[in-house]
């Protein structure tokens, strides 16, 4: 009966101990990783959202029909409506924000409501008024660059530093006007996406 006791009250030996200690390291790192990839993730996700908001609001502005103001005398007809794209938009915020966010201003005449009614954030009636991790920009003619046209479409692109490692991600979608309708390209183009 006495050595069934003895071995009843033995404890883990210093293998056992240290093996489990080098599994619980092993699964930290890994969460670690995890945890920092799902955040960087997240992150380029607002990029990618905004992108795509940005070139259906283009989309959509060049659908619209325009009309020349002109005042009509009688018995006579106004000229055809036309489609036009919005003239370029400036980068907003000015200057690009490094792993911090930026609260874009509501003010008239500022950032996201900067513009007219032919070019700009206005004309393309897009507005952000939640904090914002990138920069933004919104260039017409700029069809010749990424999208591979002919310089006669638009290129919507956002530029951050998420994470203060002075090397910009960069994301990029561009559009083309062909017979009168706008022929968006297949995909995000993205330049060091988790940087």
């Amino acid at each position: 009966m006495r050595a069934f006791t003895r071995h009843a009250k033995r404890g883990f030996t210093l293998v056992e101990l240290m093996i489990v200690v080098a599994i619980i390291g092993v699964l930290a790192a890994l969460a670690i990783f995890g945890v920092r990839r799902y955040l960087a993730t997240s992150k380029t996700a607002e990029a990618k959202n905004t992108i795509g908001d940005i070139t259906r609001s283009a989309s959509a502005a060049y659908e619209r029909e325009t009309y020349s103001n002109e005042l009509l005398g009688d018995g006579s007809s106004s000229t055809i409506a036309v489609h036009e794209l919005c003239g370029s938009a400036s980068l907003v915020p000015g200057t690009l924000s490094r792993a911090k966010k930026y609260q874009p201003s509501t003010a008239d005449g500022s950032d996201f409501n900067s513009g007219s009614t032919t070019v700009g954030w206005k004309c393309l009636k897009f507005q952000m008024t939640q904090p914002i991790y990138y920069a933004y920009n919104y260039q017409q003619g700029a069809g010749s660059g990424l999208s591979g046209g002919d310089g006669t479409g638009f290129e919507a692109s956002a530029q951050g530093d998420i994470d203060n490692n002075a090397v910009t991600s960069f994301f990029a979608r561009g559009a083309n006007i062909r017979n009168g309708q706008v022929v968006m390209s297949t995909e995000i183009f993205i330049q060091n996406e988790f940087e």
